[in-house]
């Protein structure tokens, strides 16, 4: 099986069953922490143009709630790339790279492909 990498936080209840899981089932993960250890410059633009900001947004979590309307507005006019990179926890957990394919998430569609 391809090596993982899983793009999340350490302390993230979602990440830790996508990590477990996904050990389970015998595959190779490595779990980067988004806020200290991605190269978040390199890799927003990357998730942002294979998923799009509907997707990679998380729209449900206190970080999202705190933006003004106006940073919530940009980034539904897609420009979502530099308030992703400063607050990497409006980031949706985790993202799963696998060398050709991005998930994001670890909803049933995701954990099916796996």
């Amino acid at each position: 099986m391809a090596a993982l990498t899983l793009y999340g936080l350490k302390n993230c209840d979602t990440c830790k069953k996508a990590m477990s899981a996904l050990d389970a089932d015998g595959h190779d993960v490595t779990l980067v922490d988004i806020r200290a250890d991605a190269n978040l410059q390199e890799k927003v633009p990357l998730w942002l143009e294979a998923v799009g900001p509907d997707k990679l947004v998380n729209k449900r979590s206190t970080t999202w709630r705190g933006l003004s309307t106006e940073e919530k507005s940009e980034i539904e006019q897609g420009k979502a790339e530099a308030l992703l990179i400063q607050n990497p926890t409006l980031i949706k957990r985790p993202v799963i790279e696998t060398g050709a394919d991005i998930y994001v998430g670890w909803t049933s569609d995701v954990q099916a492909v796996f």
